[in-house]
């Protein structure tokens, strides 16, 4: 797993022991578990434009807002689309953790899937990675708060609890089992008939 992998796991953490308590109501503070947070966004834009020579697609987002690209060779069957398609754009991430007693730092990997669209259908793709890691929480500063973890590579990151109450129950030595997972869709839609 590369470094910002990693940093970006250890700032879902911290967010995570930031955010409002969701999988820990009505626990008591002595046997922390886990949480769960999950955030989509889905875009609907029109195309305006398009030069299929230069590959250049213009689109008109839901504001108003024109935005260009060029789409790449890995986009297919771009001679599918169509001045009045829509292009749907969905983003969805998802961060699962889960605070053990004991244990040590791991690399749990990162596993990447996706698909495309066959030759003759409008374009349309997605894509999904999910990592998994082991951190070790090395040191707890209740006054600051923050906690500092320790990951499988030996780098360690220090971050500030927003809330403190989620640090009861928690010690250094115990770790956090954490899953990130983040997907892409994108989808071409035929123009609506008028």
């Amino acid at each position: 797993m590369n470094r910002f992998v990693k940093a970006m796991v250890a700032l879902c953490v911290a967010g995570a022991l930031g955010s409002a308590a969701v999988g820990n109501a009505g626990m008591p503070a002595t046997a922390p578990t886990g949480e769960q947070m999950v955030a989509k966004v889905e875009v609907t834009a029109t195309v305006t434009k398009i030069d299929y020579a230069t590959r250049e697609v213009t689109l008109k987002a839901q504001d108003g807002q024109e935005y260009s690209f060029v789409a790449s060779e890995d986009v297919r069957n771009l001679g599918q689309v169509k001045v009045g398609d829509r292009v749907h754009v969905a983003y969805a991430e998802a961060l699962v953790y889960e605070v053990r007693k004991g244990g040590a730092a791991a690399d749990g990997g990162t596993v990447i899937a996706g698909g495309a669209a066959q030759p003759g259908q409008k374009p349309a793709g997605a894509i999904a990675r999910e990592t998994k890691v082991t951190v070790l929480i090395t040191a707890i500063d209740p006054k600051v708060p923050s906690v500092t973890f320790k990951g499988p590579g030996g780098n360690t990151r220090t971050i500030k609890v927003m809330h403190p109450e989620k640090l009861q129950g928690v010690h250094v030595g115990d770790t956090v089992d954490i899953t990130y997972t983040e997907a892409l869709a994108i989808k071409v839609e035929e123009a609506p008939q008028k």
